[in-house]
């Protein structure tokens, strides 16, 4: 599977309309800092969870859930006292990017 399958099956499970089901399945790519590896998981997500971050995807252009999810594990990370500068800068560089500033990221 190549990453613009997953990134448009991604895509279509935030879009898709909200199921009966309690929990969804989330794709994500989480991209190491340096772009050195990439790893793949999938995740259930409870169905609050996955509405409040498609209401925030549509009401915020610069995100996309790639860029939350990584935003959000990596500042999860730091805040709870991962001393790691890699870490670190994965959560600035998506908590602060700059689309124009940032290629790459």
């Amino acid at each position: 599977m190549h990453l613009r399958d997953v990134q448009e099956i991604a895509e279509e499970t935030v879009r898709q309309p909200m199921v009966q089901a309690q929990k969804v399945q989330a794709q994500e790519v989480v991209e190491d800092v340096r772009l050195d590896g990439v790893v793949s998981f999938q995740a259930e997500l409870p169905q609050p969870l996955q509405e409040a971050m498609a209401g925030f995807i549509e009401t915020c252009p610069n995100w996309d859930q790639y860029r939350l999810i990584k935003a959000a594990l990596a500042g999860f990370l730091v805040q709870n006292g991962v001393d790691s500068r890699e870490i670190t800068r994965l959560y600035v560089a998506n908590m602060f990017r700059s689309d124009s500033l940032m290629q790459g990221f």
